[in-house]
């Protein structure tokens, strides 16, 4: 038998990319007896961004046997979200907010947490292989993966079903020509991880950190302060607002932190751990979530932006679905995956829309900034953001974009 031939495999489901959504998924569908095979372009440890999870995904963590894992790893914890604009400030603990469920979580490297979920998977028997790229793939009933490793062998996968979790790298939307206009504009990102050395009492190490440039307020920075003294720090904005030199880009990042007085205060001399990052063009979309024989997760299906540190809940709510779908197809039902996955995932991806767009146009802005709010609407509010996008109990989820609009007018009027 030669390599080629060694490497062939047959399994219930072939999932692309090992990343939160693809660990998750493995591990839901080891746990449902079903056999997997993960196919990781990279080598973990890696680094990513993305590093303020929401309390949300702890529940999606809890039912795919990470939870002990996670909450072991010393990864520093997280209550809520603090906005700053110039002198204004604003926080939600994530406590006190309208859904049930978790209210609290991590900020994480996302290195090390990646590798954790994927070792966790390994545990309950998902087969991985690092450094193997697919190449294309054949749909339908049958669908076969055409796949390379890093010495250059070619193999093929046959699956039952395939599952798309490859983030970024978007690999079925790019093999299978899916991708789909965005209707956000498109923003950059730069960013590192700083030495932050901010006393215990000078700042709530348990809050992300949302600040607004005080001169553009389409501009805004994270700080996520992280485990051991280190914090991530970036500053996101329409493309050409940072389009410089990759040898420029310290110089850019450190004026822009200097330039925002919290963030200065706490950090405007931090030294810098990395050389300082880019990312563009993040925002994406597909016209389906779901084809003949596949479904894409997370980012590989859509990405709407950073602010409100969306990307994983999304990422684990996906998983969560296609496989509950899965499950029922692979078990002999005829299944409608518009119905069972895409409509009930988009749903919670267009309430998070609803508060990115509303960012941007600064109405959202206006309600966070608002003195005096109302205890019972801010807790409404405070759900969202801590993740509860499909909870439509919750007004600002059945109709998100009228109700914030409704109270951006109700808020206007207090002024």
């Amino acid at each position: 038998m030669n390599k080629e031939d060694s490497m062939n495999a047959e399994v219930d489901v072939a999932i692309i990319g090992a990343g939160p959504s693809g660990a998750v998924a493995a591990a839901l569908l080891r746990k449902a007896g079903r056999s997997v095979l993960v196919l990781e372009r990279q080598h973990f440890p890696r680094f990513s961004i993305g590093e303020s999870l929401l309390p949300q995904s702890m529940a999606y963590l809890e039912e795919a046997g990470m939870l002990r894992a996670v909450v072991e790893a010393g990864f520093q914890y997280k209550n809520g979200a603090q906005f700053v604009y110039r002198d204004q400030a604003s926080a939600y603990d994530f406590r006190d907010k309208h859904s049930k469920g978790w209210g609290t979580t991590y900020q994480v490297e996302r290195a090390v947490f990646d590798d954790l979920l994927i070792r966790c998977a390994m545990e309950q028997g998902a087969d991985v292989r690092f450094g193997h790229t697919v190449l294309a793939m054949k749909t339908g009933d049958a669908p076969v993966l055409d796949v390379i490793d890093e010495a250059g062998t070619q193999y093929q996968v046959h699956a039952r079903f395939v599952l798309d979790a490859s983030g970024f790298g978007r690999v079925l939307p790019r093999l299978l020509n899916l991708e789909a206009p965005t209707r956000l504009a498109t923003r950059a990102a730069i960013f590192t991880h700083v030495r932050d050395g901010i006393p215990v009492e000078a700042h709530d190490r348990n809050k992300i950190t949302v600040a607004v440039h005080p001169e553009h307020r389409d501009v805004w920075y994270w700080m996520i302060p992280l485990a051991n003294g280190r914090s991530s720090v970036g500053c996101v904005a329409e493309a050409a607002f940072l389009d410089v030199d990759e040898a420029e880009r310290e110089e850019k990042l450190r004026t822009l932190i200097q330039s925002e007085p919290t963030l200065n205060r706490l950090i405007g001399n931090a030294p810098f751990l990395m050389p300082v990052r880019h990312i563009g063009g993040y925002s994406a979309n597909v016209e389906k979530l779901h084809g003949a024989g596949y479904a894409l997760l997370g980012n590989a299906g859509e990405f709407l932006d950073p602010v409100f540190s969306s990307g994983v809940t999304i990422a684990l709510r996906s998983a969560h679905l296609a496989v509950q779908t899965l499950e029922r197809q692979l078990n002999g039902e005829v299944i409608d995956w518009h119905a069972h996955y895409d409509a009930p995932l988009r749903k919670g991806i267009d309430t998070f829309r609803a508060f990115v767009e509303r960012w941007y146009s600064g109405k959202l802005q206006d309600i966070i900034f608002t003195p005096d709010q109302t205890p019972a609407i801010r807790r409404l509010v405070c759900a969202v953001l801590a993740g509860y996008a499909w909870d439509e109990t919750n007004p600002y989820v059945a109709d998100a974009a009228r109700r914030l609009d409704t109270l951006h007018e109700a808020c206007m009027l207090r002024d």
